[in-house]
């Protein structure tokens, strides 16, 4: 679909040059995280060093270009992630009985082709009903408005009605208790208006009414950040938008875990409204949680160009995911543009990606490993360096872009044959997290 871009610029000071040569600065910011099983160099002085040779050659899990779950090219190891719409009236039409189906069907054939799923609920899509619950439109109280969007006639709900708000957060109460330690699901993407993307930019939009109020949509980030403790989830960056998100008036709100998707990624004007809105967020807040997005649509050059290797827009792809520290990015159409090996190489430039630079044994103690993320984001699941089946206790999603750390694996067992892996219980079958190492 073409989307146009009309939303008014949001107050963030720049200062006065090119964003292409400025730091990448905002509000909100964090440190590194610090992880206590940091272990001193020292400790691995009189430990053996160990040749190790290893390459990173394939897309790293929960990384990369993203197809549709429908995509007739989403059989490959050439991605790791394939994104769905879903809709809340699929699950639920009578109070209080929901039916998971259509979320296990969906996450079943994804993991069976080795990869896993990013999710956004939606209720609202131009030319179609809105997806509320039966049962909620049959209320007297609920008055849904019809209105045009993208020239098509469209359904938007009624967020004045009380029962509307309470499913809301019911809904993701319980997909939260079914669903948030599940390896089919990587990432969820949540959202209000027009694609769950936080604007109705075209169409009636009355806030309080056909977009939640503010106040409403406080309590929902709020409530989701006790729900979910291990499903990393994001907002498009459109809720910098005052006009819409509840950030302005709650600024406490910007602590919170999520992340942020932007789904005109690399479009002409990405410089101007789209940068301010990241900025708004906080630009470490990678740190914390997934970065993505998905490849801009406002011109068809945008989807034909954005993965060529010159560019596009006198910036690469590859320059654009270093800068905005991004994970993943939907691009279901590129393979129409590019060839899989393209779609391959620049999958492993986007999130994490591990090196030994050191690996050393002492029979009858255990290992050391020094590890460093040479990537451009942290993995957002727990990830441990383990020699010979035993994990060291160190975190790996501590790990940030361009730091290193020792780990040290206490293993008696181990000898000059044992190698590291990399152990994470967020995969599916088929998957497997790898590693660049030229120690000699």
């Amino acid at each position: 679909m073409k989307r146009i871009c009309l939303f008014p610029l949001i107050a963030v000071c720049l200062c006065c040059c090119d964003p292409s040569d400025h730091p990448f600065e905002g509000a909100g910011e964090i440190e590194d995280p610090e992880d206590p099983a940091v272990v001193d160099p020292a400790t691995f002085d009189d430990y053996q060093r160990v040749a190790l040779t290893s390459k990173v050659t394939g897309v790293q899990p929960m990384t990369g270009i993203v197809l549709w779950n429908t995509s007739s090219y989403n059989d490959t190891d050439n991605i790791q992630l394939e994104f769905s719409y879903m809709l809340y009236s699929d699950v639920c039409k009578q109070k209080g009985v929901y039916d998971w189906t259509p979320v296990e069907n969906l996450l079943k054939k994804v993991s069976e082709r080795g990869h896993q799923a990013v999710i956004r609920f939606r209720y609202v899509y131009p030319g179609y009903s809105a997806a509320v619950p039966d049962y909620i439109k049959s209320l007297e109280n609920y008055q849904a408005t019809n209105g045009r969007s993208e020239g098509k006639r469209t359904e938007f709900p009624d967020w004045t009605c009380a029962e509307l708000q309470r499913f809301h957060l019911e809904f993701y109460q319980l997909f939260a208790e079914k669903y948030d330690n599940d390896p089919r699901l990587a990432f969820l993407e949540t959202g209000f208006g027009l694609w769950a993307e936080y604007h109705i930019y075209d169409g009636p939009f009355v806030l309080g009414k056909t977009f939640p109020s503010k106040d409403f949509q406080a309590s929902f980030f709020r409530r989701m950040e006790e729900l979910f403790l291990d499903t990393p989830w994001c907002i498009s960056i459109d809720a910098a938008d005052d006009t819409y998100g509840p950030f302005h008036d709650d600024p406490g709100l910007l602590n919170g875990r999520f992340g942020n998707f932007d789904d005109s990624f690399m479009c002409e004007d990405h410089d101007g409204y789209n940068y301010e809105s990241w900025r708004f967020f906080g630009t470490t807040r990678y740190k914390r949680a997934p970065l993505g997005g998905e490849f801009s649509y406002y011109e068809d050059y945008d989807q034909e160009h954005c993965l060529d290797a010159d560019g596009i827009y006198h910036r690469t792809f590859e320059s654009e995911v270093r800068k905005f520290h991004m994970t993943f990015i939907i691009g279901n159409d590129q393979p129409g543009y590019q060839t899989m090996s393209r779609i391959r190489e620049a999958s492993m430039a986007m999130g994490y990606h591990f090196a030994i630079k050191d690996f050393r044994i002492k029979p009858g103690e255990g290992a050391g490993v020094l590890i460093e993320n040479i990537g451009v984001a942290p993995i957002y699941r727990d990830a441990y360096v383990a020699v010979g089946g035993v994990r060291g206790a160190y975190n790996l999603r501590h790990l940030m872009p361009g730091n290193e750390a020792w780990v040290e694996i206490r293993n008696p067992s181990v000898s000059a044959s044992s190698s590291p892996t990399i152990e994470c219980d967020h995969l599916v079958s088929g998957q497997k997290i790898t590693y660049d190492a030229d120690v000699k």
